[in-house]
C-alpha cells in the first residue's frame, strides 16, 4: 500500500501549521479567564486575566473511495492514516488491509481528504450498501439512509482469552497519564488497547470517541498486533458503535469508564464480547460474558 501526501494545497496546510502548536492535535488560543473571589474585604471581586489556552484540533476528514464520496467525519487531525484504515475495517469496507491499495492525504483550507483505492470487489460491496454519512463527535451513524443500515453484521469473537479484574483496574488508573492531548485540552476521548496484565501497549486520542476507536483498530493493523489476547479500553460510553467496531476488530473484552447502552448490550451479546461499564479505581461493573474474566 503506498501512502503519500498530495503537494495540492501546500499553501493551506502551512498556514494551519502556523496557528498550531508543535504538539499534534492541539492549537493555541487567547483566552480571558474570568474569576470571583467571595471572602475579599471589599466584598465580591472579580478578576479577568488574559492568557493562552490549548485548544483540541478538530477538523472535516472527506473519507473517498475510488473517487467515491463516502464519509464526512469531524475528526481531530492526527494518525489519519491509521484511522481510514480502522474505519474501513470496523466498517465492513475491506476485509484486512490488504484489500487498500493506495492511500493519500490531501490536505485543502476546508479539510482534508483521503483518498483509498481499494480492490473491486471490496469497491463494488461498499456500492451495494454504501452510507452517506455526515458524522459528528457524537455520533456515529449520522445520515444513515435506513434502520437496516445501522447494524452491520457482527460475527461471535472467537477466542478463549481471560482477562483478571486487577488487569482492568491496572489499565484504568493508567489511561489519564496515557492521553497527552487531553491532559491538556480535556477535549478528547482515548481508546487503548491493552495486554492481558492491563499494560497499555497503544494509545489514540480524537475529539470522537469512535474515531478513537478507528485509529486505534487502524495502528493495531499496521503494526500487525494480533486482539486475541487482551482488551479495548475506552475513556467514554460504552454506545452501541463501540462494541460494534470491537467486533469488528475481532476484541472480545471491551471496558469503558461510562455506561454503557442497551443496544451496546444487544451487541456483545451477539457478539460474545465481555462488557465492562463505570470502570473507575476500585471498582467496575460487568455486564456481559463474565466469564471472560477471573480473579486472578
Amino acid at each position: 500500500m503506498d501512502k503519500r501526501q498530495s503537494p495540492e494545497n501546500d499553501a493551506a496546510a502551512a498556514a494551519e501549521d502556523e496557528q498550531s502548536t508543535s504538539e499534534p492535535g492541539i492549537a493555541e488560543a487567547s483566552v480571558d479567564v474570568w474569576a470571583a473571589h467571595r471572602h475579599s474585604a471589599a466584598g465580591s471581586q472579580v478578576d479577568v486575566q488574559t492568557v493562552t489556552d490549548k485548544i483540541a484540533e478538530e477538523t472535516a476528514v472527506a473519507l473517498v473511495y475510488n473517487d467515491l464520496s463516502h464519509a464526512v467525519m469531524m475528526v481531530t487531525p492526527t494518525d489519519l492514516e491509521a484511522f481510514a484504515i480502522g474505519f474501513s475495517l470496523t466498517e465492513g469496507i475491506i476485509d484486512s488491509s490488504q484489500d487498500i491499495y493506495d492511500l493519500q492525504l490531501i490536505p485543502g483550507a476546508l479539510g482534508i481528504e483521503v483518498k483509498i483505492s481499494v480492490s473491486n470487489q471490496c469497491f463494488t460491496v461498499l456500492k451495494d450498501r454504501r452510507r452517506s454519512l455526515a458524522g459528528r463527535t457524537g455520533c456515529g451513524i449520522c445520515g444513515a439512509e435506513s434502520l437496516q443500515q445501522i447494524r452491520l453484521p457482527v460475527k461471535p469473537v472467537a477466542g478463549d482469552c481471560v482477562i483478571s479484574h486487577a488487569a482492568i483496574q491496572h489499565a484504568t488508573l493508567a489511561l489519564s497519564d496515557n492521553q497527552p492531548i487531553q491532559s491538556v485540552t480535556g477535549a478528547v476521548h482515548g481508546a487503548a488497547w491493552c495486554d492481558a496484565d492491563g499494560t497499555i501497549m497503544q494509545l489514540c486520542e480524537d475529539v470522537g470517541r469512535h474515531n478513537a476507536l478507528d485509529k486505534l483498530v487502524g495502528r493495531i493493523c499496521q503494526e500487525g498486533v494480533s486482539t486475541t489476547a487482551g482488551f479495548l479500553l475506552i475513556s467514554s460510553r460504552a454506545s452501541y458503535e463501540i462494541v460494534q467496531k470491537a467486533a469488528m476488530a475481532g476484541m472480545s473484552v471491551v471496558v469503558a469508564v461510562s455506561a454503557p447502552t442497551t443496544m451496546a448490550l444487544e451487541v456483545a451479546q451477539q457478539a460474545n464480547i465481555c462488557l465492562v461499564g463505570f470502570s473507575r479505581a476500585g471498582r467496575h461493573v460487568v455486564y456481559t460474558n463474565s466469564q471472560r474474566l477471573t480473579q486472578v
